[in-house]
């Protein structure tokens, strides 16, 4: 058949190189995130000759010489979850300033689901790879984990954990006790006694670092933990905790800690599904300073975390361009709010 049927060949990296009056070299750098610097006036040059010749680079290609991809593999326990949202967040602008993109996948706080998604990882080759999720103590996964983490970086990759690690890989350190027990010692400040606990399944790292320090809070302030109870570590734990707590009869608790801020907001429902106001007729605390607790009524008593600068870090720990400053515990800050009111 006559006519213009043909489709014409995909661009390739030469034909880029030679619009843009580049070497292959230097368009071969400005196209797949290399580490070495070019010339901005080159680079601009070879972005705009791609974009002409509507060029696609071949990743794949780019992985295996490189040995990694342009990725960072982030993952998280739930997406949902504003406080894994924020340090997603966090994670994305400090990649957008290296040219890096961002993969991210849920682990449902389930140590296989998570092994399972590190060796998929693994075999798509990211040059970092993050893990945020909650973490057990004692975890039967930790020396596969391990195994798999130490094969990743072998072969080039980057390994860095958000909060405290029983494995030998860089962390982002948050000091959950610590956090924790100032917020206790403030509160029984403002004439707190007599408290309750709602907080994750016990061997969850993040929580039971919260309770330990929520406890020695209270021993340092006079105050006591009356009850404790352990629903799922998410917003309608939260909710089934302070439902299981009133249930069983608040006897004279005057305030209830959440370990995190979506569990607080889930128990300050149930406080008004049960005709009982937040803040006044039972004080409720979380922690994590998560945006939506600003906007709840009444706005909630928490621990501040910076949590974008904690995605910032991660990546930067990885890449290995975390100064001093940025390798030290993530500062922590209580933040005092309507739904602890000063006691008379």
């Amino acid at each position: 058949m006559n006519g213009d049927t043909t489709r014409s060949a995909p661009a390739t990296l030469h034909d880029v190189a030679r619009e843009a009056g580049v070497s292959l070299a230097t368009a071969s750098r400005s196209l797949n995130g290399s580490t070495r610097k070019v010339n901005e006036e080159y680079r601009q040059r070879v972005l705009a000759a791609a974009a002409k010749l509507d060029y696609s680079p071949n990743l794949s290609a780019q992985a295996v010489a490189r040995g990694t991809t342009t990725t960072v593999a982030l993952l998280v326990a739930d997406i949902a979850d504003p406080y894994f949202s924020q340090i997603a967040a966090g994670v994305v602008r400090e990649a957008d300033r290296e040219r890096l993109i961002v993969t991210m996948a849920a682990t449902d706080r389930d140590p296989e689901r998570e092994l399972e998604l590190v060796r998929t990882l693994r075999g798509q080759r990211p040059r970092v790879m993050i893990l945020a999720a909650s973490r057990r103590e004692g975890d039967p996964n930790n020396d596969a984990l391990e195994a798999e983490l130490r094969a990743f970086e072998s072969s080039g990759g980057r390994v860095a954990f958000v909060s405290s690690a029983d494995l030998p890989f860089r962390a982002v350190q948050l000091d959950n006790r610590a956090g924790a027990e100032s917020l206790a010692r403030e509160l029984t400040e403002l004439g707190y006694r007599r408290f309750a606990a709602v907080t994750g399944a016990e061997g969850i790292r993040t929580a039971d670092e919260r309770l330990a320090g929520f406890r020695a809070g209270l021993e340092a302030g006079g105050g006591t933990l009356e009850r404790i109870v352990r629903p799922a570590f998410t917003r309608d734990g939260g909710y089934e905790g302070m439902r299981e707590l009133i249930d069983g009869g608040l006897d004279g608790v005057e305030l209830v800690f959440a370990a995190n801020d979506v569990m607080a907001v889930g128990a300050m429902s149930a406080l008004r599904d049960a005709g009982l106001t937040p803040g006044t007729d039972v004080a409720v605390a979380g922690y994590d300073d998560i945006p939506t607790v600003r906007d709840v009524t009444p706005p909630l008593t928490t621990v501040r975390i910076p949590l974008e600068e904690v995605g910032r870090r991660a990546l930067r720990l990885a890449l290995g361009e975390a100064t001093s400053d940025e390798e030290a515990p993530v500062h922590t800050e209580v933040v005092l709010r309507e739904s602890t009111p000063r006691r008379a």
